[in-house]
């Protein structure tokens, strides 16, 4: 008597039924995500620079794509601007998530760091108080970045790093290599963390390239194997002109797989002319 009775079989039509509401559901979640990639995108593309700062003796160039798979948007950053003192500041930078609210953040950087550097001279203290302003809004997302302010007249480069991959580095008389300058935590980790200056002058022909780890790391592809590639290319290829350059080292990131997003940003720069007589 307590025996349940078999469960009927489901009908054709019930089972069709059943198909179709999983495939709308499947086909919304999808539009949603990628309503949400595209705004990210847009945001990402939005926000970047239209144009960098450049003069006599100093070509600049950046570049920035997307995940080959349209998914990861919104973390890779760069900006360039000039400051009151004539001085050009360039950052680069690549935020913790791919996605409306990592787009967001992006933007909340790239902003303070402006404002910042208008009136701090110091890259390390740019970093640092651009670090406590994220730090006081509590979005819980990280950023890694580079900051560097170059003083036209001196040829002098000052940077400060926030747990981001060095800078590669070549001349016209063959030298290359990794920047492997002191930095500081990522932003958004821990208030008060000091970011030390490392002082260069880029007085000889030659480029000096940020870049984010979207361009050289992939899941199989280690990232000093990647740096290593990108040194080699900017040594073979020092002097191209920026753009060209910029290009070249872009498409590196396919070596990778490409699963992230990637940016890179080159000062392609010459000689300081010789003081006559």
């Amino acid at each position: 008597m307590n025996r349940r009775r078999p469960p009927r079989p489901a009908s054709s039509d019930e089972l069709l039924t059943t198909l179709q509401d999983l495939t709308s559901r499947a086909r919304r979640e999808v539009e949603l995500h990628q309503a949400r990639v595209e705004l990210a995108e847009a945001l990402q593309r939005g926000m970047l620079p239209a144009t960098l700062p450049a003069l006599p003796g100093l070509q600049t160039a950046a570049r920035y794509t997307p995940a080959r798979n349209g998914l990861d948007i919104g973390g890779d950053w760069y900006d360039g601007f000039l400051l009151p003192d004539g001085s050009l500041a360039f950052a680069i930078g690549d935020v913790q998530g791919h996605d409306v609210e990592a787009a967001a953040f992006m933007g909340q950087i790239r902003i303070a760091m402006r404002a910042l550097a208008a009136t701090a001279a110091d890259p390390g203290e740019v970093v640092g108080r651009t670090n406590d302003l994220l730090l006081g809004v509590d979005s819980g997302l990280l950023a890694t970045c580079t900051f560097v302010r170059l003083d036209p007249r001196t040829r002098e480069l000052q940077s400060a790093r926030a747990g981001h991959v060095g800078a590669v580095w070549a001349t016209a008389d063959g030298r290359s290599g990794v920047t492997e300058d002191e930095g500081g935590l990522p932003l958004g980790i821990q208030s008060g963390e000091e970011y030390p200056v490392t002082t260069r002058r880029l007085t000889t022909d030659g480029a000096f390239v940020l870049l984010t780890d979207g361009v050289i790391e992939g899941p199989s592809y280690p990232i000093d194997e990647g740096l290593d590639a990108v040194v080699r290319l900017v040594r073979s290829r020092v002097g191209d002109d920026a753009d060209e350059l910029a290009d070249a080292i872009l498409g590196t990131a396919e070596r990778t797989g490409h699963e992230d997003d990637a940016a890179v940003l080159v000062l392609r720069h010459a000689a300081i002319p010789a003081a006559p007589g």
